[in-house]
């Protein structure tokens, strides 16, 4: 793993600590990491990233560790790769990646439902195509066939990268190849279809969401997010709140499709809370673009769980590449509450009231923080408390009478709303309280002056 850090400035994860997540990450993709090397820069070298007496030393580190893999931290331009492979020569054994192309095969290997895999495939594909290079000669060549390859990430430049599923690639057809294409242009041409394909599928998932959204709106069941580093226990926090049995597993990125469940509230009331798949620094914009469908679930939240782990020696930097995520999908306008996770592993700490009161000092603006431990449950009713509470700041007051034949709505209102009077008259039921937003238009009709 090799890692880099310009001496200007004072970046929010020193070079080590990246290293050490870049290492996590090579864990989780069945890797077995044999060492790591790092240089401080005064600029980014345009031609290789790091100097050409630091990639020489790595080039002769090999013989020691015997590595077969090269991982960079930083994403790779598609010269800086070309130029990596050739100091190692041309028939060398060695894939050489970069964060990115890790981060993309690992949510291959987790992406379990066909929308995952759709929106994982797309964010392959694009990261992939401009990285190119004549090797890439196992694609098929059948029209209208398919190329299964392998789900590793791949440097995108040689070996038997896969990942995707390549589908009327073919340069077999009659009339397919146009007179002096090159193999490298058949490819390229096949992953745009292949891409241009997936973009009409994930908008199909998209247009599908929506119609399940508006759905719900009009039930008026509140939608909470979960938002949070990778591992930081999003999943475990859902299982404690619904019961569910989503996986819940000490890795980074165990899951990637979003999962829905009821919760019931202090007050009996229910609401929607969504699991989404975790944040990561330098998370790559190609996940973040292809994943926007299921991003639109933060989107449309009425209110947002941010799950931290305190234990984590990076909290602070973490909290902030989460926030850098939200702002980059446009959520940064929700309310939120930070779920101070993993308390439960503070147990010997003196002072633990002290240190998670700090907490919100030490990270900056937090307004609204809730000590919890999703594993034993601790804090879990002060958290349901808070998000009620900030639920019913958000509803609208109003005043209704509802004539008794429309008896589902005040059913409606009893469920959803907040009932703070209520009195039977000659014409029909007259309700004063309070209703979530969207509910509002139907009742509109009804309501009193």
């Amino acid at each position: 793993m090799v890692g880099t850090e310009l001496k200007r400035g004072h970046p929010v994860w020193s070079m080590q600590d990246s290293l050490n997540e870049l290492a996590d990450l090579a864990r989780t993709a069945g890797l077995l990491v044999v060492g790591q090397d790092g240089q401080r820069l005064d600029r980014i070298h345009p031609s290789t990233l790091i100097g050409s007496g630091k990639l020489q030393s790595i080039v002769e580190q090999r013989q020691e560790l015997g590595y077969n893999v090269l991982i960079f931290d930083d994403e790779l331009s598609p010269r800086q790769l070309r130029e990596i492979e050739k100091a190692f020569g041309e028939n060398e054994d060695l894939k050489v990646l970069d964060r990115t192309a890790l981060i993309l095969d690992i949510f291959a290997r987790h992406a379990r439902s066909s929308e995952g895999a759709l929106q994982v495939e797309l964010a392959q594909l694009e990261y992939r195509l401009p990285r190119l290079t004549r090797a890439w000669t196992h694609l098929a060549r059948q029209a209208g066939g398919r190329v299964g390859g392998t789900t590793g990430g791949g440097s995108g430049g040689g070996g038997q990268q896969g990942g995707g599923r390549i589908v009327g690639g073919g340069g077999g057809g009659v009339g397919v190849r146009g007179p002096g294409e090159t193999q490298l242009e058949i490819d390229r041409r096949a992953i745009r279809d292949r891409i241009a394909f997936l973009k009409r599928q994930i908008e199909k998932v998209r247009a599908h969401r929506q119609r399940y959204r508006r759905k719900r709106q009009q039930e008026g069941l509140p939608v909470l997010s979960l938002v949070g580093y990778t591992n930081a226990g999003k999943s475990t926090l859902l299982n404690t709140l619904s019961g569910a049995d989503v996986l819940a597993a000490d890795m980074l990125f165990a899951t990637l499709d979003p999962t829905t469940r009821r919760v019931t509230l202090p007050s009996g009331s229910t609401a929607l809370v969504s699991d989404t798949v975790g944040f990561i620094q330098k998370l790559p914009h190609q996940l973040v673009a292809a994943f926007r469908a299921t991003l639109e679930e933060v989107l449309e939240a009425d209110l947002l769980i941010h799950v931290v782990d305190v234990t984590h020696p990076n909290v602070a930097a973490q909290v902030e590449a989460v926030h850098e995520t939200l702002a980059e999908i446009g959520a940064t306008d929700k309310p939120i509450i930070s779920a101070l996770n993993k308390i439960d592993r503070l147990a010997e700490e003196a002072h633990l009231e002290d240190y998670v009161r700090g907490l919100p000092e030490q990270l900056g603006e937090y307004p609204d923080t809730v000590p919890i431990s999703a594993k034993t449950g601790e804090g879990i009713p002060a958290l349901l408390q808070r998000v009620q509470e900030v639920l019913e700041s958000a509803m609208v007051r109003v005043a209704v009478e509802i004539p008794y034949r429309r008896g589902d709505l005040v059913d409606l209102f009893h469920k959803r709303g907040l009932v703070q009077e209520e009195t039977h008259g000659g014409q029909g039921t007259s309700i004063q309280g309070k209703l979530p937003a969207p509910l509002v238009p139907q009742f509109r009709e009804y309501r009193q002056a």
